[in-house]
């Protein structure tokens, strides 16, 4: 049977995405919805130590702009797709 828009057969595609509504943070205090704006996937980046010296954290993969106006980058762990 073929699926129509709207319909209530139509399977929620929970894939997180560029344009997409997410709720960041879920499950926390801290939780808010959102839209991703950007996907960095492999330009993510790596952590960097230089010796002993920890220099910097791995980027995130996501950026996303919160209802309230403000910007968060985070990994795929701390969205859902809404």
């Amino acid at each position: 049977m073929a699926k129509r828009k709207g319909s209530t057969q139509e399977k929620k595609d929970d894939t997180i995405a560029v344009d997409k509504v997410v709720i960041v943070f879920p499950g926390t205090s801290d939780e808010t919805r959102g839209v991703v704006i950007e996907d960095f996937g492999d330009m993510a980046g790596k952590p960097v130590d230089i010796g002993d010296q920890h220099v910097a954290d791995p980027a995130r993969r996501w950026a996303v702009s919160l209802d309230d106006g403000r910007l968060v980058f985070v990994d795929s762990d701390n969205l859902t797709v809404a």
